[in-house]
Protein backbone atom coordinates (compact mmCIF):
# COMPACT_ATOMS: atom_id res chain seq x y z
CA UNK A 1 0.00 0.00 0.00
CA UNK A 2 1.15 3.30 -1.31
CA UNK A 3 -0.20 6.25 1.13
CA UNK A 4 0.74 9.67 0.32
CA UNK A 5 0.22 12.14 3.30
CA UNK A 6 0.07 16.04 2.67
CA UNK A 7 1.27 18.61 5.51
CA UNK A 8 1.45 21.96 5.43
CA UNK A 9 4.08 24.12 7.88
CA UNK A 10 1.70 26.76 9.56
CA UNK A 11 2.43 29.37 12.35
CA UNK A 12 2.21 28.80 15.71
CA UNK A 13 -1.41 29.85 16.61
CA UNK A 14 -0.54 30.30 19.88
CA UNK A 15 2.00 32.83 18.52
CA UNK A 16 -0.13 34.43 15.57
CA UNK A 17 -0.06 38.06 15.64
CA UNK A 18 -1.96 40.58 13.20
CA UNK A 19 -0.58 44.06 11.69
CA UNK A 20 -3.13 46.57 12.97
CA UNK A 21 -2.10 48.98 10.10
CA UNK A 22 -2.25 46.46 7.28
CA UNK A 23 -4.42 43.87 8.99
CA UNK A 24 -2.21 41.30 7.61
CA UNK A 25 -0.58 38.11 9.36
CA UNK A 26 2.72 39.30 11.23
CA UNK A 27 4.93 36.13 10.39
CA UNK A 28 8.31 37.66 11.28
CA UNK A 29 9.49 35.72 14.24
CA UNK A 30 6.70 33.52 14.46
CA UNK A 31 7.76 30.04 15.53
CA UNK A 32 6.37 27.13 12.90
CA UNK A 33 4.67 24.11 13.56
CA UNK A 34 3.84 21.05 11.01
CA UNK A 35 -0.11 21.49 11.16
CA UNK A 36 -1.53 19.49 13.95
CA UNK A 37 -4.55 17.86 11.97
CA UNK A 38 -1.59 16.78 9.63
CA UNK A 39 0.31 14.83 11.76
CA UNK A 40 -2.91 13.08 12.79
CA UNK A 41 -3.06 12.21 9.45
CA UNK A 42 0.80 10.91 9.31
CA UNK A 43 -0.06 8.70 12.11
CA UNK A 44 -3.01 7.35 10.67
CA UNK A 45 -0.72 6.04 7.41
CA UNK A 46 1.58 4.85 9.53
CA UNK A 47 -0.47 2.76 11.63
CA UNK A 48 -2.13 1.24 8.14
CA UNK A 49 1.55 0.89 6.68
CA UNK A 50 2.38 -1.60 10.14
CA UNK A 51 -1.04 -3.66 9.60
CA UNK A 52 -0.66 -3.67 6.04
CA UNK A 53 2.66 -2.87 4.96
CA UNK A 54 4.04 -0.40 1.92
CA UNK A 55 5.01 2.87 2.20
CA UNK A 56 4.47 6.32 3.52
CA UNK A 57 5.32 9.19 0.98
CA UNK A 58 4.84 13.00 2.63
CA UNK A 59 4.44 15.99 0.23
CA UNK A 60 4.23 19.58 1.37
CA UNK A 61 4.18 22.69 -0.38
CA UNK A 62 5.87 26.08 0.96
CA UNK A 63 9.50 27.59 1.07
CA UNK A 64 12.74 26.09 1.84
CA UNK A 65 12.50 26.32 5.38
CA UNK A 66 9.30 24.06 5.32
CA UNK A 67 12.29 21.11 5.31
CA UNK A 68 11.94 21.51 9.17
CA UNK A 69 8.81 20.12 9.22
CA UNK A 70 9.42 17.77 6.65
CA UNK A 71 12.24 16.09 8.88
CA UNK A 72 9.88 16.13 11.54
CA UNK A 73 7.65 13.75 9.53
CA UNK A 74 10.65 11.68 8.94
CA UNK A 75 11.66 11.21 12.67
CA UNK A 76 8.05 9.61 13.26
CA UNK A 77 7.91 7.43 10.42
CA UNK A 78 7.67 8.15 7.04
CA UNK A 79 9.73 6.42 4.33
CA UNK A 80 10.25 9.58 2.01
CA UNK A 81 9.44 13.47 2.47
CA UNK A 82 9.03 15.58 -0.72
CA UNK A 83 9.13 20.01 -0.76
CA UNK A 84 7.73 21.09 -3.41
CA UNK A 85 9.12 24.72 -3.56
CA UNK A 86 9.62 27.75 -6.37
CA UNK A 87 8.85 31.65 -6.37
CA UNK A 88 6.30 30.70 -8.76
CA UNK A 89 4.36 28.74 -6.47
CA UNK A 90 3.93 31.79 -4.39
CA UNK A 91 0.65 33.21 -3.00
CA UNK A 92 -1.53 30.34 -3.82
CA UNK A 93 -4.80 30.31 -2.36
CA UNK A 94 -6.63 26.63 -2.15
CA UNK A 95 -7.64 26.27 -5.60
CA UNK A 96 -3.51 26.38 -6.79
CA UNK A 97 -2.12 24.85 -3.92
CA UNK A 98 -4.56 22.06 -5.12
CA UNK A 99 -3.42 21.80 -8.29
CA UNK A 100 0.16 21.77 -7.12
CA UNK A 101 -0.02 19.22 -4.78
CA UNK A 102 -2.65 17.04 -7.25
CA UNK A 103 0.39 17.54 -9.51
CA UNK A 104 3.25 16.44 -7.27
CA UNK A 105 0.90 13.11 -6.06
CA UNK A 106 1.05 11.84 -9.55
CA UNK A 107 4.44 12.11 -9.46
CA UNK A 108 5.22 10.64 -6.90
CA UNK A 109 2.74 7.82 -8.29
CA UNK A 110 5.07 7.91 -11.42
CA UNK A 111 8.29 7.51 -8.57
CA UNK A 112 7.04 5.10 -6.18
CA UNK A 113 4.31 3.14 -7.52
CA UNK A 114 0.37 3.86 -7.75
CA UNK A 115 -1.05 5.52 -4.57
CA UNK A 116 -3.61 3.55 -3.17
CA UNK A 117 -4.45 5.73 -0.71
CA UNK A 118 -4.43 9.77 -0.06
CA UNK A 119 -4.55 11.13 3.56
CA UNK A 120 -4.62 15.27 4.96
CA UNK A 121 -5.63 16.62 7.89
CA UNK A 122 -9.30 18.47 7.77
CA UNK A 123 -8.14 21.91 7.74
CA UNK A 124 -4.67 23.72 8.53
CA UNK A 125 -4.43 26.50 11.31
CA UNK A 126 -3.68 29.53 9.14
CA UNK A 127 -5.83 29.24 6.73
CA UNK A 128 -8.70 26.86 8.00
CA UNK A 129 -11.13 26.52 4.79
CA UNK A 130 -10.60 22.76 4.88
CA UNK A 131 -10.63 23.06 1.01
CA UNK A 132 -7.71 21.98 -0.30
CA UNK A 133 -8.13 18.10 0.53
CA UNK A 134 -11.09 18.22 -1.57
CA UNK A 135 -9.52 19.67 -4.12
CA UNK A 136 -6.78 17.44 -4.63
CA UNK A 137 -9.69 14.36 -4.72
CA UNK A 138 -11.36 16.54 -7.64
CA UNK A 139 -8.27 16.98 -9.53
CA UNK A 140 -7.42 13.17 -9.14
CA UNK A 141 -10.61 11.97 -9.45
CA UNK A 142 -10.81 10.22 -6.29
CA UNK A 143 -13.48 9.65 -3.89
CA UNK A 144 -13.51 11.31 -0.43
CA UNK A 145 -14.20 10.79 2.62
CA UNK A 146 -14.13 13.73 4.85
CA UNK A 147 -14.11 14.44 8.77
CA UNK A 148 -13.14 11.01 9.41
CA UNK A 149 -12.94 10.07 12.88
CA UNK A 150 -11.70 6.49 12.49
CA UNK A 151 -10.57 4.00 9.52
CA UNK A 152 -12.24 0.91 10.55
CA UNK A 153 -11.09 -1.87 8.25
CA UNK A 154 -9.18 -2.10 5.08
CA UNK A 155 -9.73 -5.01 3.10
CA UNK A 156 -8.76 -5.74 -0.43
CA UNK A 157 -9.29 -2.49 -2.52
CA UNK A 158 -12.25 -1.62 0.20
CA UNK A 159 -12.02 1.31 3.02
CA UNK A 160 -14.52 1.49 5.21
CA UNK A 161 -14.30 4.66 7.83
CA UNK A 162 -16.62 6.79 10.48
CA UNK A 163 -17.42 10.45 9.66
CA UNK A 164 -18.29 12.74 12.62
CA UNK A 165 -21.08 14.71 11.38
CA UNK A 166 -23.25 17.18 13.37
CA UNK A 167 -25.47 15.22 13.99
CA UNK A 168 -23.52 12.04 14.88
CA UNK A 169 -21.74 9.46 13.16
CA UNK A 170 -21.73 8.30 9.63
CA UNK A 171 -20.07 4.70 8.59
CA UNK A 172 -19.15 4.88 5.09
CA UNK A 173 -17.40 2.22 2.47
CA UNK A 174 -15.20 3.06 -0.58
CA UNK A 175 -13.38 1.61 -2.79
CA UNK A 176 -9.08 2.62 -3.17
CA UNK A 177 -7.71 4.74 -4.68
CA UNK A 178 -9.28 7.20 -2.39
CA UNK A 179 -8.41 10.65 -0.21
CA UNK A 180 -8.99 11.08 3.28
CA UNK A 181 -9.39 14.47 5.50
CA UNK A 182 -9.01 13.30 9.14
CA UNK A 183 -10.04 14.57 12.99
CA UNK A 184 -7.62 14.98 15.65
CA UNK A 185 -9.97 12.70 17.25
CA UNK A 186 -8.63 9.81 14.85
CA UNK A 187 -5.68 8.52 17.13
CA UNK A 188 -2.83 9.90 19.46
CA UNK A 189 0.24 11.18 17.43
CA UNK A 190 3.23 8.88 18.60
CA UNK A 191 6.63 10.32 20.02
CA UNK A 192 9.84 10.34 17.63
CA UNK A 193 12.22 7.65 18.49
CA UNK A 194 15.53 7.94 18.96
CA UNK A 195 16.67 6.18 15.42
CA UNK A 196 13.94 8.27 14.00
CA UNK A 197 15.48 11.62 14.81
CA UNK A 198 18.81 10.55 14.11
CA UNK A 199 17.32 9.70 10.42
CA UNK A 200 15.42 12.91 10.49
CA UNK A 201 18.64 14.79 11.35
CA UNK A 202 20.70 12.83 8.33
CA UNK A 203 17.96 13.10 5.97
CA UNK A 204 17.54 15.79 3.22
CA UNK A 205 13.88 15.98 1.92
CA UNK A 206 12.91 15.03 -1.73
CA UNK A 207 13.04 18.84 -3.80
CA UNK A 208 10.82 19.47 -6.65
CA UNK A 209 10.46 22.85 -8.16
CA UNK A 210 8.18 24.11 -11.50
CA UNK A 211 11.16 22.76 -13.46
CA UNK A 212 10.54 18.85 -12.41
CA UNK A 213 6.76 19.37 -13.57
CA UNK A 214 7.37 20.09 -17.20
CA UNK A 215 3.37 19.35 -18.77
CA UNK A 216 2.36 21.83 -15.70
CA UNK A 217 -0.06 25.27 -16.43
CA UNK A 218 1.54 27.95 -15.28
CA UNK A 219 -1.81 29.68 -15.14
CA UNK A 220 -2.92 27.59 -12.57
CA UNK A 221 0.09 27.98 -10.26
CA UNK A 222 0.87 30.80 -8.04
CA UNK A 223 -1.09 33.85 -8.06
CA UNK A 224 -1.83 33.66 -11.23
CA UNK A 225 -3.75 30.53 -10.54
CA UNK A 226 -5.42 32.18 -7.14
CA UNK A 227 -8.53 34.25 -7.77
CA UNK A 228 -8.86 34.35 -4.02
CA UNK A 229 -8.20 37.30 -2.34
CA UNK A 230 -7.95 38.13 1.29
CA UNK A 231 -8.93 42.04 1.55
CA UNK A 232 -8.12 42.28 5.44
CA UNK A 233 -7.83 40.37 8.54
CA UNK A 234 -8.58 41.46 12.48
CA UNK A 235 -8.68 40.57 16.06
CA UNK A 236 -12.30 40.45 16.73
CA UNK A 237 -12.58 43.97 19.14
CA UNK A 238 -13.48 42.26 22.54
CA UNK A 239 -16.92 43.76 24.22
CA UNK A 240 -17.64 44.15 27.78
CA UNK A 241 -20.69 42.17 28.65
CA UNK A 242 -23.07 43.45 31.43
CA UNK A 243 -23.67 40.40 33.40
CA UNK A 244 -26.89 40.25 36.28
CA UNK A 245 -26.80 37.47 38.85
CA UNK A 246 -30.40 36.83 39.39
CA UNK A 247 -31.82 33.94 41.79
CA UNK A 248 -34.56 31.51 40.99
CA UNK A 249 -36.92 31.18 37.98
CA UNK A 250 -38.96 34.53 38.63
CA UNK A 251 -36.28 36.44 39.13
CA UNK A 252 -34.34 34.94 35.51
CA UNK A 253 -37.60 35.47 33.52
CA UNK A 254 -37.78 39.20 34.86
CA UNK A 255 -34.51 40.03 34.05
CA UNK A 256 -34.70 38.93 30.10
CA UNK A 257 -37.83 40.77 29.78
CA UNK A 258 -35.59 43.73 30.99
CA UNK A 259 -33.81 43.27 28.22
CA UNK A 260 -34.06 43.25 24.21
CA UNK A 261 -34.36 39.73 23.89
CA UNK A 262 -38.24 39.17 23.76
CA UNK A 263 -38.26 41.46 20.65
CA UNK A 264 -35.36 40.01 19.13
CA UNK A 265 -36.94 36.79 19.30
CA UNK A 266 -40.32 37.93 18.58
CA UNK A 267 -41.94 37.41 22.34
CA UNK A 268 -45.53 38.60 22.53
CA UNK A 269 -46.18 40.91 25.82
CA UNK A 270 -48.89 38.03 26.91
CA UNK A 271 -46.12 35.92 26.54
CA UNK A 272 -44.41 37.93 29.38
CA UNK A 273 -47.31 38.38 31.29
Amino acid sequence: MHIVVCVKQVPDSREIRIDTKTGTLIREGVPSIVNPYDLHGLEAALQLREQHGGRVTVITMGPPMAEKALKETISLGADDAVLVTDRKFGGADTLATSYVLAEAIRKAADTWGPVDLVIAGKQTLDGDTGQVGPGIACRLGLQQLTYVEKIVAVEGRRIRVERRLEDGLEVVETSLPALLTVLKEINTVRRASLPGMIAAARYKPIVWTVADFPDIDVTKIGLKGSPTVVSRSWVPEVRKVDTTYVDGAAELWEALWATDLPERLGWSAEEGA
